[in-house]
């Protein structure tokens, strides 16, 4: 898929999601990719895979779903990462496997040369788990030029997170978004006064000096607060296939929108549109009808 878009990185874990009903690719960075490449931009993952059978498999979904893997580097000591994904409801519960291909992302002259391309990049908690990933994903931000966007998204799983590690990478971004469950947890890790979530976000706003933050709420829509004001949008009802990747897809949502300077309230209802659309289909990366993501959002609207 060819795209004049604007560079827009997804960095961080590249997996297999072990569904009851098969395995998909998965990964907040390719998920996030996949959806800006379908809104017109250049979606790149950044991540690392075994030297594996499911390494490779990986490598050739992402060609299949027009994602470049230049930037995917290959590890031959450690396999390719796999999560255990039980769903209840449609909603989905993770055991997530360690050691793996992606706790070992490398600091390279290519991903240097990208870091200073990049127009946004996305990354979040469960990636930087590893002191060698999290490492290599802070020397991409260094090098990223001060215009270009950085979206910290938060992914609290089991215990791969901490107080310091959330404030850290609060400090490094732009923008922060999080949903209405991990909000109150990070207000509680950091000592901060937890009040409501408007109150909440204004806070981290001004703690950490961001341009925008974003709580998410499910099928309740999303709060979106800037320095001017606040926006929120009550979500759009569909009939949930499962929620895997909707929360990538609203991020990548409200990244195109951003790059492109639009409202709050336009942030707010591309967004919200976009993970709607995931969360209706089975998995993280559906195919739009007919090849084209207008004709589906707007069956949605």
């Amino acid at each position: 898929m060819v795209s004049i878009g604007k560079i827009i990185v997804g960095l961080g874990e590249l997996l297999w999601d072990v569904l009851p009903a098969g395995k998909q690719l998965g990964g907040a960075p390719a998920n996030f990719a996949y959806i800006t490449t379908l809104l017109g931009e250049q979606g790149i993952p950044l991540s690392r895979v075994g030297n594996d059978g499911l390494g490779a498999e990986a490598l050739r979904r992402l060609t299949e779903l027009g994602l470049p893997t230049t930037f995917v580097q290959i590890d031959s000591h450690h396999p390719t990462g796999t999560v255990k994904v039980e769903l209840n409801a449609g909603q989905p519960r993770y055991e997530i496997s360690q050691s793996v291909a992606w706790d070992f992302l490398d600091w390279t002259p290519a991903w240097g040369k990208l870091a200073q391309q990049a127009d946004a990049v996305c990354f979040g908690s469960l990636a930087q788990r590893s002191p060698r990933s999290r490492a290599a994903i802070r020397s991409f931000l260094g090098a990223t030029s001060p215009s270009a966007v950085r979206i910290f998204d938060v992914n609290l799983r089991g215990d791969f997170y901490s107080s310091d590690l959330l404030a850290e990478s609060m400090t490094l971004a732009d923008v922060v978004k999080l949903n209405d469950e991990e909000l109150p947890q990070i207000m509680q890790l950091g000592s901060l006064v937890r009040a409501d979530e408007k109150s909440s976000a204004e806070t981290l706003l001004r703690l950490y000096d961001l341009d925008l933050v974003c709580v998410t709420r499910g099928r309740r829509g999303s709060l979106l607060v800037n320095k001017s004001g606040s926006s929120e949008h009550a979500g759009f009802h569909v009939k949930v296939a499962d929620t895997i990747g909707a929360g990538d897809a609203f991020t990548a949502g409200l990244t195109h929108k951003y790059l492109q300077g639009a409202s709050l309230d336009d942030m707010n209802e591309v967004a919200n549109l976009v993970g709607a659309w995931v969360a209706s289909q089975a998995g993280a990366t559906p195919t739009p009808k007919n090849g084209a993501l207008e004709q589906s959002l707007a069956e949605i609207s």
